[in-house]
């Protein structure tokens, strides 16, 4: 998919009456003569909304309540038997839970910090002193959130070593940032996710036997600025500071980082190198979100 292609989904509005019902009808969950059936038992029943109605005469279930919810408030959200993407990426199926809630929390402090109208948009490297801390997972389930406030966002898998993203997100890695940053491929590699709204994907693409001079090139940093241009939020999953030192080439590129960790698994003399480290890059570092999922 070309990148001129990435654009919200246009989805005509749903009748006034019955809204849940009509969004239902429309994804094939609903058909009319169970529309009828409910819009009966409403009457009958007074106050009685539309999908409680239906959960009532055992004509629809909890999920499809939901499902309907997030279309109704334009809140990008999967079904749990949805195998388009792996479960770990909760933000996806689960909004309530704690740990997605948690990163709400951490969305809303990023949001204070964004630059001033007409700036440069939200552009984070996320990475960890030691892999295995939970910072793809992070960046995963921080990008989907992005996207479900309505902001265009690309997530972008910078770990040329250890890629993870395309399997979270169940995608091809023919194409992916080591093809553009070798001149292979352009931002037709970007794949644009439309079940979760606004998020596009760039892999990491065929791991290759270079990854540090691939990011050293120009190509990478005016890859970013295209970036920036089309989308309000970057997203990057860097590398484990312990693995290599592709990551200060990719923080200085990004300009603001977050630091993943988890109990008892960097020592202190890793965690104050990495810090060390991020500051060297000349990246802001924004602060330290501790993984305990």
């Amino acid at each position: 998919m070309t990148m001129s292609s990435l654009k919200f989904a246009q989805r005509p509005a749903p009748a006034a009456n019955h809204v849940i019902g009509a969004i239902l009808a429309a994804a094939g969950r609903l058909d009319p003569e169970r529309i009828e059936r409910i819009l009966k038992f409403q009457q009958q029943h007074g106050a009685l909304r539309f999908g409680e109605a239906g959960v009532r005469l055992g004509l629809l279930t909890e999920e499809d309540i939901r499902y309907a919810l997030s279309q109704q408030f334009e809140h990008p959200c999967l079904t749990p038997g949805d195998v388009s993407l792996s479960p770990e990426v909760l933000a996806a199926f689960r909004p309530r839970h704690p740990f997605v809630e948690a990163l709400r929390g951490l969305r809303s402090q990023l949001l204070l910090r964004r630059p001033a109208e007409g700036a440069a948009g939200i552009r984070l490297a996320i990475t960890s002193a030691c892999r295995g801390e939970g910072r793809s997972l992070i960046a995963a389930n921080l990008a989907v959130l992005f996207a479900q406030l309505g902001e265009r966002v690309v997530l972008i898998d910078a770990d040329l070593r250890n890629p993870r993203q395309h399997a979270l997100f169940r995608v091809g890695d023919r194409l992916g940032l080591s093809t553009v940053l070798s001149g292979r491929a352009g931002l037709e590699a970007v794949t644009a996710l439309p079940a979760l709204g606004g998020l596009s994907l760039l892999t990491a693409g065929p791991s290759p036997p270079n990854p540090q001079e691939l990011l050293s090139r120009a190509r990478f940093r005016e890859l970013l600025e295209q970036l920036n241009a089309l989308f309000g939020v970057v997203v990057l999953d860097c590398p484990a500071w312990a693995e290599a030192a592709d990551l200060q080439l990719i923080a200085a590129r990004a300009g603001s980082a977050i630091v993943v960790s988890q109990p008892n698994a960097a020592t202190v003399a890793e965690a104050t190198a990495l810090v060390r480290a991020l500051r060297e890059s000349g990246a802001q570092l924004l602060g330290a979100v501790v993984n305990r999922h």
